[in-house]
C-alpha cells in the first residue's frame, strides 16, 4: 500500500477517465475544479452520479478507469455501489477501479469500502495535486490511503477475527452515524451543518432520531456513548 504523495508528471503521457460519485453537487463541482483542465492533468471526467441507482447505471454506461466514490450516498450507500459493480471490477480486460473519496474518517467507513472492493481511501481533505496523483496510482493497481487511514486497514486485515456486531450501530443510517461523530466531537449544528453540506434543521432531524434510536436524552450522554465505542 502506498501513501498519498504529488504526483506532477505521470499525466502527461495518457489519460484516465473518471466518474464522480457524491450526493452533493456543489462538491462535485468543486473537485472537477481541483482535478483541473484534462489537457493539463490527465484526467477527465466522463459522469457524475448522485445516488446509488444513478452511479451504477453511470458506471456501467462509461466504463471508466477509476470511480472516486463518496462513502455516504442515497439508495445504500458506497458499499452498495461496490457490490453492484462486483462484475465490472473483476473484469480482467478493463476493470474498473474505485478510489473512496469522503469526509468521514471513521475507521468502520474506511474498512467497510475496502472490504467492498475500493482500492484505496482518502479524506476531502486531500489537495488537488494529490488527488490527481492518486487517481493514476489506482487506475494502475496500486492501493491508495491518506496516511492515518493505512493504520486501519493493516489492523483489521492483520486480525483474522470477525468483528463484532454493535447492533445499537446497526439502528443508524449512515448519514447518522456521520452526524453523531461531529456531535460527539464537540461540533455545533451549524459547524455540522457546513461539514456534511445539509441545513442546520437537518442536523437537528438526524440527532433527534439518533437520541430515539439510541434511547439517549441529550448530546452529553450521545458524546460518552460514542467515546466509549471510540468513535470519536
Amino acid at each position: 500500500m502506498t501513501g498519498v504523495t504529488e504526483d506532477k508528471t505521470e499525466s502527461g503521457s495518457r489519460r484516465v477517465r473518471v466518474v464522480l460519485v457524491d450526493d452533493h453537487r456543489m462538491f462535485r463541482a468543486g473537485v472537477q475544479a481541483e482535478i483541473g483542465v484534462t489537457a493539463e492533468t490527465g484526467v477527465e471526467v466522463v459522469g457524475e452520479a448522485a445516488d446509488v441507482d444513478q452511479a451504477v447505471s453511470v458506471i456501467t454506461a462509461t466504463r471508466p478507469e477509476v470511480v472516486l466514490l463518496d462513502v455516504h450516498l442515497p439508495g445504500g450507500g458506497g458499499v452498495e455501489v461496490l457490490r453492484r459493480s462486483s462484475a465490472l471490477m473483476a473484469d480482467p480486460e478493463q476493470p474498473v477501479r474505485f478510489l473512496a473519496l469522503s469526509v468521514s474518517d471513521a475507521a468502520e467507513d474506511v474498512i467497510g469500502v475496502i472490504r467492498g472492493g475500493a482500492r484505496g481511501y482518502v479524506t476531502k481533505t486531500i489537495t488537488g495535486a494529490d488527488l490527481v496523483g492518486a487517481i493514476f496510482r489506482v487506475s494502475d493497481g496500486d492501493a491508495v490511503f491518506s496516511p492515518r487511514l493505512a493504520g486501519f486497514v493493516l489492523d483489521a486485515f492483520a486480525s483474522t477475527d470477525a468483528p463484532p456486531v454493535d447492533e445499537d450501530m446497526d439502528r443508524l443510517t449512515q448519514r447518522e452515524r456521520e452526524v453523531l461523530r461531529l456531535i460527539a466531537r464537540g461540533y455545533a449544528y451549524k459547524e455540522v451543518a457546513k461539514q456534511l453540506y445539509i441545513s442546520v434543521k437537518t442536523v437537528e432531524s438526524h440527532v433527534s432520531a439518533v437520541l430515539r434510536k439510541l434511547q439517549l436524552s441529550n448530546r452529553h450522554e450521545l458524546t460518552r456513548w460514542a467515546t466509549a465505542r471510540r468513535l470519536v
